[in-house]
């Protein structure tokens, strides 16, 4: 989250009533003498009672009296609706409308805690004007030339491959205070800097965020670091100054703000690289698969990108993410570091990669031993969901990913393992849902999903259970599912029953519907063959 707009620059009242100008009006202060280090952001001049509605914050208001009104009502009004309006001070020259400033009025500003000001002397308002104007101007360069120095020391770092530690560390010597860059959702990616009594700058974040669950603490400078969400505008990470050692000024928020176009450069492009060697691994997968690579060069080939399984079979497996969980924009880089993290603690050799036209994540695992591969398998299943998780790619109401384990063996193995598992996870897609699918088990999924689109099928399926689809879009209850379960349970009626919460003769009654409408006999093994792919070919029959 980012707190808001950086804090107004300018100079204080008390610097403003040194100046020449209000200076040779013989200024005297009625109230809120100890608020004069309010901060000047503008001056304005004005003589109407409804003034207050033209201003918008710490301006000074420079007044002879005429719309201050004549009751002590309508004064004290005046004065309470400027403080509402959060001026900076109300300054009124004495002469035609006042010799001296009513009680109430004064009264009413130190009620407010509102510096009020009246001038002995005539002085030019717009002098006054002019040399305040000029001071902000001034002090707003010199805030911006201090900020520029550090946007180029920042720049001369990064340059001389100091990377985003070495900003982060200028720029925590500029401010005082600890900097760390995290990402949107609070987790940490950098610090530098020290705390109090010269804190390891970890163990103030740590501190903090037990006392600070969701955001850091009132104080805070928080400075987005832009181009990581989906769309343009989006928010990468964010800058934190924390004000644990002293208050973050308006020119470390500029310093920040200027560091952090510097890091949204450095991590789009860490982000490119990132992907880029994803997609080589993925494409390195999917040659060796296609058999552009050959079980006789693949080894070597994955030894320069990483992969060095050791003597044991290798494990193939693919993830495919759908059309409705493809990462946008370099997501993909993000899905690919996140999934490696997860799979970096199964402690088994991995090569990941990705393949974002196909919406898949090919890799493969060095087994010690092919007993492993049940095992190994639910932990990775486990692993890629975390990651797809922690990435942010689900959607609301989209399926989850699905997860194709192929047989174990070497490099030949591997080869043909990857092809039958990217096509096996396309075709697995209708399906139930399952932490992972075994690619032996679904070959005839498969082959029913290469003929999908043949006219042959459909009208197989149409002709095997039309007649129950027909009766379930007429009539309840449906009996779909109740011949769904019992084929699943192989025509064992006490367990289809148990499945499907019915006692025995109701059950009996839909299997002699079902019967009836089917014009087959459900004990027939031949019909029920039929009937099981006439069931698994309606997941793929468009």
């Amino acid at each position: 989250m980012n707190t808001g707009a950086p804090p107004p620059t300018g100079i204080t009242v008390q610097r403003a009533l040194e100046l020449p100008g209000l200076r040779s009006g013989l200024p005297e202060v009625l109230a809120g003498a100890d608020r004069l280090d309010r901060t000047v952001r503008w001056v304005h001049a004005g003589e109407v009672p409804n003034i207050a509605s033209l201003l918008k914050g710490g301006e000074l208001l420079l007044t002879t009296g005429y719309g201050l009104g004549t009751r002590p009502a309508d004064q004290r009004a005046f004065v309470r609706t400027l403080a509402e309006r959060g001026i900076a001070a109300l300054v009124v020259e004495l002469g035609t409308r006042f010799t001296r400033l009513p009680a109430a009025l004064v009264d009413a500003a130190r009620t407010a805690g509102l510096p009020l000001v009246q001038l002995h002397r005539e002085v030019p308002f717009v002098t006054v004007t002019e040399e305040i104007h000029t001071e902000i101007v001034n002090g707003h360069y010199a805030l911006l030339q201090r900020a520029e120095e550090v946007h180029r020391r920042c720049t001369e770092a990064l340059l001389g491959g100091g990377g985003v530690p070495r900003v982060l560390e200028i720029l925590a010597a500029f401010t005082g205070n600890p900097a760390f860059l995290e990402t949107t959702d609070g987790r940490l990616l950098y610090a530098a800097g020290e705390g109090p009594e010269g804190a390891d700058p970890l163990q103030v974040w740590e501190g903090l965020r037990d006392r600070h669950q969701d955001d850091p603490p009132a104080g805070s400078a928080l400075v987005d670091v832009p181009g990581g969400g989906p769309g343009s505008g989006g928010v990468r990470a964010r800058l934190v100054l924390l004000p644990v050692r002293n208050p973050p000024e308006p020119v470390h928020r500029m310093a920040a703000e200027r560091a952090a176009g510097l890091l949204a450069v450095v991590l789009m492009q860490a982000r490119q690289e990132e992907e880029l060697a994803a997609r080589g691994r993925g494409d390195f997968l999917t040659d060796l698969a296609e058999g552009r690579v050959g079980a006789a060069d693949a080894p070597a080939q994955a030894r320069v990108l990483g992969f060095r399984p050791g003597s044991g079979p290798l494990l193939p497996v693919v993830m495919r993410l759908g059309d409705a969980l493809s990462p946008q924009g370099g997501g993909w880089a993000v899905l690919a570091r996140a999934v490696g993290e997860e799979l970096a603690a199964l402690g088994v050799p991995v090569l990941l990669g990705v393949r974002p036209v196909e919406g898949r994540v090919p890799l493969l695992l060095g087994l010690r031993a092919e007993a492993e591969r049940a095992a190994v398998a639910d932990r990775v299943a486990a692993a890629l969901r975390a990651g797809v998780e922690r990435a942010g790619v689900p959607r609301p109401g989209g399926r989850a990913p699905v997860v194709v384990v192929g047989p174990a063996g070497d490099w030949a193995a591997a080869s043909t393992g990857l092809r039958h598992a990217a096509e096996t996870a396309t075709a697995a897609q209708g399906l139930p849902d399952l932490p992972w699918y075994d690619a032996r088990r679904l070959d005839i999924d498969l082959l029913l999903w290469r003929l999908r689109d043949h006219p042959d099928l459909a009208a197989f399926v149409d002709r095997a259970i039309g007649p129950v689809l027909d009766h379930d879009g007429r009539s309840r209850p449906p009996l779909l599912p109740t011949l769904e379960a019992y084929l699943a349970h192989a025509g064992r009626k006490a367990e289809t029953a148990r499945e499907l919460h019915l006692n025995r003769q109701t059950l009996y009654n839909r299997l002699a519907r079902i019967g009836e409408l089917l014009a087959s006999d459900l004990d027939d093994p031949h019909t029920v063959l039929a009937l099981s792919l006439a069931l698994r070919a309606r997941r793929h029959v468009p």
